[in-house]
């Protein structure tokens, strides 16, 4: 059984972020590590994941805290899925919003059947402007 420590708005390193995206398969810009660091400074609810001192997870949030929540980042170091830790990562977010918060994701193609296990509900009425670079 792992031990995993959770840690709430936690001052993270973005070479350690940007290590966690690359570990975990999601597709990030870990090239540019001030465009890491500016994404994670301007988010108002971060989530970590602690195995050993070692960063194994992130999850990164924008919310209003009364309406409505954007979940924009979710990553675990491949070498740690499979143990739940991003489904607490998503209770953790649920928790601060609390109950009259939608939390609203958009998902990788090869991520819909993961979210749709945790609850999720896809929705068809949904837009994107996609960006530039």
């Amino acid at each position: 059984m792992l031990t995993i420590e959770y840690r709430q708005n936690y001052p993270l390193a973005s070479i350690d972020i940007a290590a966690v995206f690359d570990a975990s398969g999601i597709r990030r810009p870990t090239h540019d590590l001030a465009r890491i660091e500016r994404m994670f400074a301007s988010a108002n609810l971060t989530f970590s994941a602690w195995h050993e001192g070692k960063l194994v997870a992130v999850c990164r949030a924008l919310t209003d805290f009364s309406y409505c929540c954007y979940l924009s980042d979710l990553a675990v170091d491949s070498a740690f899925q499979n143990h739940g830790i991003g489904r607490q990562l998503i209770a953790n977010v649920r928790s601060a919003i609390g109950e009259e918060v939608a939390l609203i994701l958009v998902s990788a193609p090869e991520a819909m059947a993961y979210y749709h296990k945790l609850g999720f509900e896809k929705i068809e009425n949904g837009f994107i402007i996609k960006r530039i670079r």
